[in-house]
């Protein structure tokens, strides 16, 4: 009888093995309005091939998702997105991704637990869609830094400004970066681990 040839399964990529100097691992979740570059940042900066969740946007999301400022955009995150990127050999993060859309907010729960901080991201041309945002992340006492997302084309604030509309107190992080750039985002991502050190120093003085 002639045996049949076996097809190996495909098991994950070597590049995306933990590293065996680590330590230690975060989860991050990265949250911000709809279409402000949540995925763009995860895939910018995860050093893993990056899991989405994003499906083509349809006729039935008229009327029910705000597309003011973003009509160009064909895809939606629905779940989530998640990511990998070690600061260094032993600290590792994972990054996970929120949907935008208040509809899709009750998986922020599942999403949350066990976080130790979040970014959130700001688009300037709609500030009002990050109001909401901020303030779950505040009623759950979760720290978080503010990145600005440099679209083309966007207006531009000073700090000042962006605090008071953004309702920020000094102590929180506000920069600007270009969720496109891996640079950028990893920048982001090291200031609110120096942000988290910041406050558990404090905590641990008081």
């Amino acid at each position: 009888m002639a045996s049949r040839t076996s097809e190996t399964a495909a098991g994950p990529r070597s590049e995306d093995a933990l590293p065996a100097s680590a330590t230690s691992a975060v989860k991050i979740v990265i949250v911000g309005g709809f279409g402000v570059g949540k995925t763009t940042l995860v895939r910018s900066v995860s050093e893993i091939r990056p899991l989405t969740t994003e499906e083509t946007m349809t006729q039935a999301s008229t009327g029910v998702d705000d597309l003011a400022g973003v009509e160009r955009k064909s895809m939606t995150t629905v779940a989530m997105d998640f990511g990998r990127i070690s600061l260094n050999d032993e600290l590792v993060l994972y990054l996970f991704g929120t949907p935008g859309q208040q509809r899709f907010w009750f998986l922020w729960n599942g999403l949350f637990d066990g976080a130790l901080g979040a970014v959130v991201i700001v688009d300037t041309r709609r500030l009002e869609a990050s109001f909401d945002v901020l303030g779950r992340l505040e009623e759950s006492q979760t720290p978080f830094v503010v990145a600005v997302n440099a679209f083309d084309e966007a207006p531009s604030y000073t700090d000042g400004e962006l605090r008071e509309a953004l309702d920020l107190t000094d102590e929180v992080p506000l920069m600007v970066c270009d969720a496109r750039s891996r640079e950028s985002s990893k920048g982001v991502l090291l200031a609110l681990m120096q942000y988290l050190h910041s406050l558990a120093t404090t905590s641990a003085a008081t």
